[in-house]
């Protein structure tokens, strides 16, 4: 009973959770196939957050924030989430060349990213009226 009450209480942000580690896994999955194709480190990073982008958006709408799907919601969440794109790949670069591992490098930035997404998920895309 009162795992039912802590859960329904923390619910959004449990799901969130759950979502971003599973967002986190499709990015670094992603990436890290991209990777070993021998893409470039830049570009196998920027089509994996796109793939990881629009897990997000799926789950974040439809999940954690019960929203509807619509135009308004999809290009603000699709524009904050670009612009965390720009702290992803300055991070990994910078990461990745005072040799810090990629996949390390990769997850710290993810960490960094999941908190600023779900400031703005809540409080400005999602938020309710």
């Amino acid at each position: 009973m009162m795992l039912n009450r802590v859960f329904y209480k923390y619910k959004e942000l449990i799901l969130y959770g759950f979502f971003g580690v599973l967002t986190v896994i499709v990015n670094i999955i992603s990436f890290k196939l991209l990777f070993i194709l021998n893409i470039p480190l830049l570009y196998a990073n920027t089509v994996a957050f796109f793939i990881a982008v629009l897990f997000a958006y799926y789950t974040n709408t439809k999940y954690v924030f019960n929203d509807k799907f619509t135009k308004k919601n999809f290009i603000s969440f699709m524009s904050m989430r670009i612009s965390t794109l720009f702290i992803d790949n300055i991070g990994l670069y910078y990461l990745v060349t005072i040799s810090v591992d990629e996949l390390i490098a990769k997850s710290i930035i993810n960490i960094i990213i999941i908190l600023i997404n779900y400031i703005c998920s809540k409080f400005i895309i999602f938020k309710k009226k």
